[in-house]
């Protein structure tokens, strides 16, 4: 660590190398692998007292590593970003993170979903052999270090236990995240920070997120926590566009719904939201596997003396979240007019007003503009400074997209400061 406050560091590091990186999840972690093995002094910093907290959570349910789906397919995840992404990932992608994994120690599989995961699930030994494996390398780590931009001198200044430090590098690599999940790091502190040195950076927003939809108070008390499974969305039908249909499971929340569905379509979702200016209506087949024709059939069927709930329950199969989401969106009036019915349980509309806060959300979109950077991810307005993760303006769904493209971004900027220092 070179510290203006420690002269007798400053020059005992002077004949080495140093690149400072800031951040440590994945991006900024692989970008030290890179850097040390290229023979680099590494210091890396971050404000939280252990790294790849966000990593770690994110695995609490299974670390989902990447997708084995066709490379093809596997760019064309990144949507508006890929000729900024695929070049990345042409260095460093799905094959080449299983091969890197297994150099941990690591095994891993192909889930029936196509998504990659640890033998064991977990996040945690995968982290330990990583840091295990940095140390050797000679990275040093700095917990609690939180950056506050620059000095009056240019160096690095940090907010530390210690009190203020200022820190000269030969090369900074940031890789602070996006403003998802603010508690384990990712606050997006560093965007004014970056604009005041005339760096474009786009409008931070929610990313495989939630949605507000404004339940009453008897459908929220009832139904909240509970899953919808085996049902589809149709989004996006209009007289320019074909509907978008993606058939799955989410859940619906105390505010809204959210989950596994709602956030493969969370990107256009929360667009279309902006563009409007007001909220945006989806479409909910509750009864994905079945044509229309035989909804409406066994629907026309008569019930005798049961109730609605009941028929429904006996002909179609439908009960609990399924019926009470039924009663809430559909007039009552329509729901006991059988075809007006079936149409519903095909296509039961659903407003959603607002995506969730940024803090809530997976991932966020926006970010350092790619414009703004070479193809090695330097910025073009600060001259060895480098930007790699998910502070970059790129976004993709969940399944192993997100990783795959810290991790690659990590590597790009760690070879661009290779190549760009003398």
């Amino acid at each position: 660590m070179t510290s203006l406050n420690n002269p007798e560091l400053q020059t005992a590091a002077s004949t080495a190398r140093h690149v400072a990186i800031i951040g440590g999840g994945p991006a900024g972690l692989m970008a030290a692998e890179v850097l040390a093995a290229g023979g680099v002094q590494v210091d890396l910093y971050d404000a939280m007292p252990s790294v790849g907290r966000k990593f770690l959570l994110a695995g609490k349910g299974g670390m989902n590593l990447t997708h084995s789906e066709s490379y093809a397919a596997f760019v064309s995840r990144y949507g508006a970003r890929r000729p900024q992404i695929a070049p990345m990932l042409d260095q460093f992608g799905p094959d080449a993170l299983r091969a890197w994994v297994q150099e941990l120690g690591i095994d891993t599989f192909i889930g029936s979903s196509g998504r990659v995961f640890p033998t064991d699930m977990k996040a945690a030994p995968l982290l330990r052999a990583w840091l295990q494996r940095l140390r050797q390398a000679g990275v040093q780590f700095h917990m609690r270090h939180r950056w506050l931009g620059w000095d009056q001198h240019d160096a690095l200044a940090f907010e530390t236990p210690l009190g203020q430090q200022s820190v000269k590098a030969d090369a900074v690599v940031l890789a602070l995240g996006g403003g998802s999940w603010a508690r384990l790091g990712s606050d997006a502190r560093w965007v004014p920070l970056l604009q005041q040195r005339a760096v474009q950076v786009a409008p931070l927003r929610p990313s495989n997120c939630g949605f507000d939809v404004g339940w009453s108070e008897y459908f929220r008390s009832r139904f909240a926590g509970q899953h919808l499974k085996s049902v589809a969305i149709l989004t996006g039908a209009d007289d320019t566009q074909p509907a978008t249909r993606k058939q799955g499971e989410f859940v619906v929340t105390a505010d809204g719904i959210e989950g596994s569905l709602v956030y493969a379509l969370s990107a256009g979702l929360r667009d279309s939201i902006a563009a409007d200016n007001a909220g945006t209506t989806i479409h909910i087949d509750l009864l994905p596997d079945w044509p229309l024709q035989r909804v409406i059939d066994e629907v026309a069927r008569p019930r005798g003396a049961r109730s609605w709930s009941s028929h429904l329950q006996s002909r179609l199969g439908l009960k609990g979240v399924k019926t009470g989401l039924l009663r809430e969106l559909v007039a009552p009036a329509d729901f006991i007019e059988p075809l007006r019915l079936a149409h519903a349980i095909k296509a039961l509309p659903l407003t959603l007003l607002a995506p969730r806060p940024i803090d809530e959300a997976i991932s966020s979109a926006g970010g350092v503009a790619f414009e703004s950077m070479d193809p090695q991810l330097m910025l073009s307005a600060l001259p060895g400074v480098f930007c790699a993760g998910e502070m970059l303006d790129w976004e993709a769904p969940t399944g192993g997209y997100l990783l795959t493209a810290c991790l690659a971004s990590g590597r790009v900027a760690g070879h661009g400061v290779l190549n760009w220092l003398p």
